[in-house]
């Protein structure tokens, strides 16, 4: 096991600001009101930097910074656009593990998650859309011998962009490739929960991108995290205990926090998962051992300790965790909770991972059912030993993504809600119809 220095102790690959303005119009710029709010660390709970609190007023600012650059920006060449996004691409890379200890600093999930998966996945949809908006094919027809229609495609303009907080450098990188590959500047709006990291990769790439076309404004509230939805556990998994089997109880342990389990085999299975489970590892986020890390803020800790007791006032049963662990006498502030698996929650709603609840299911309607009514939609994971199954399920629930047989992949070819990459950048263009006579 290894563990990377804390930002800010010696050897530390990072050191936060002690305060992050506004970045508006390629510069940093105070708040307009003046306002700044404590930004701690779920790792220990102590505050690491201060960020400025956006206003009306600087939102005003950043749109009239990024509307100055948007004519230039959209008049650029889609090769040198593309030359860019790729150019951001190496410098993640470049930049892997500093961006990864900053993540994981600003949100308290375990290094070995956004080292390994959210950078990597990051440079790989720059890298992505680089390549797309090159592929792009401009639509022609023709009407009869003298007349053609030419199919037009021109950016935006401005764009407003969210990021939620348990994603905060791979949802920057989900919101702006597409929109800057298209010929867009945006206003970025990085979680009040999870802002300093976003900045820390602003450091890394401000320089490849002139002046107003990425602007960054702190201090939202209202954007939910993708959250982790249902998964649903057919009966044949555990028909064998084989390597699908295990794939399975680790899509259980790590992929959700509403688990839906066919009553034919419930108690064997449930058996089996919870096991597995109790195996993760709650240690320093820090730690290249660690599965389990902090919740990202005080508020998310609440949620899941208030799950748990509703849970069980409710006559839940606990059959695994439910307290707060201590993984290292240095981190007793900070955001921890055991992993719990909770039986028998009459809500059957999703709560905060790592807390599971378990409910079972009849039959694939019921399942269904059960799914549609959980109101966390946008990604649902589903295994089964037939892929007819998984197909078919696929196609009756309500949400963005299905997982068939595999859990929380988030690769650029399969964006929550697009089909394709021609989906995806054509939410960031305006399409226009020329008719050319050329008689």
């Amino acid at each position: 096991m290894s563990r990377y220095t804390a930002p800010g102790e010696p050897g530390s690959l990072v050191r936060f600001a002690a305060r992050y303005d506004h970045f508006i119009g390629g510069e940093y710029v105070p708040a307009a009101e003046g306002r700044y709010f404590p930004n701690p660390t779920p790792v220990t709970g102590e505050v690491f930097t201060e960020v400025a609190e956006g206003t009306a007023d600087d939102m005003a600012h950043a749109w009239q910074e990024a509307h100055g650059a948007a004519a230039r920006w959209a008049q650029t060449a889609v090769a040198e656009r593309a030359v860019i996004l790729s150019e951001i691409a190496d410098r993640i890379e470049d930049n892997l593990e500093a961006l990864a200890v900053a993540e994981t600093w600003d949100t308290g999930k375990p290094i070995r998650e956004t080292l390994g998966a959210d950078l990597p996945l990051a440079s790989d949809h720059f890298r992505y859309f680089a390549g797309a908006v090159r592929a792009q094919e401009c639509t022609r027809s023709q009407v009869d011998g003298d007349v053609v229609v030419h199919g037009i495609r021109n950016p935006l303009g401005v764009v407003t962009q969210r990021v939620s907080w348990d994603f905060p450098l791979l949802g920057a990188a989900w919101r702006l490739a597409p929109a800057l590959a298209a010929g867009n500047t945006v206003v970025l709006h990085p979680s009040a929960q999870t802002p300093a990291s976003v900045h820390v990769l602003l450091s890394a790439i401000a320089d490849l991108v002139p002046p107003g076309v990425v602007n960054v404004v702190n201090g939202h509230e209202g954007v939910a995290p993708s959250g982790r939805g249902p998964a649903v556990f057919f009966s044949d998994v555990a028909q064998y205990a084989d390597n699908f089997h295990d794939r399975a109880l680790a899509g259980f342990a790590t992929g959700t926090s509403l688990a839906l389990v066919q009553h034919d085999r419930y108690e064997e299975f449930l058996a089996a998962a919870t096991a597995n489970m109790s195996a993760l590892a709650v240690g320093h986020p820090l730690d290249s051992e660690t599965t389990v890390g902090a919740q990202v803020s005080a508020d998310e800790l609440g949620k899941a300790l208030w799950y748990i007791d509703n849970a069980t006032n409710s006559g839940a049963l606990v059959r695994l965790g439910g307290g707060r662990p201590l993984p290292h006498p240095d981190l007793a502030d900070g955001y921890y909770v055991e992993p719990t698996v909770i039986e028998g929650d009459k809500a059957r709603v999703p709560g905060v991972w790592p807390v599971v609840s378990v409910a079972p299911f009849n039959d694939f309607d019921d399942a269904v059912k059960l799914v549609n009514e959980t109101a966390l939609g946008r990604g649902v994971s589903v295994w089964s030993r037939d892929n007819g199954v998984g197909y078919r399920f696929g196609q009756a629930v309500q949400a963005e993504r299905v997982w068939v047989n595999n859990d929380h992949t988030y690769f650029a070819e399969a964006m929550f809600g697009h089909e394709d990459r021609h989906s995806l950048l054509a939410q960031f263009w305006h399409e226009k119809r020329l008719l050319v006579n050329y008689a």
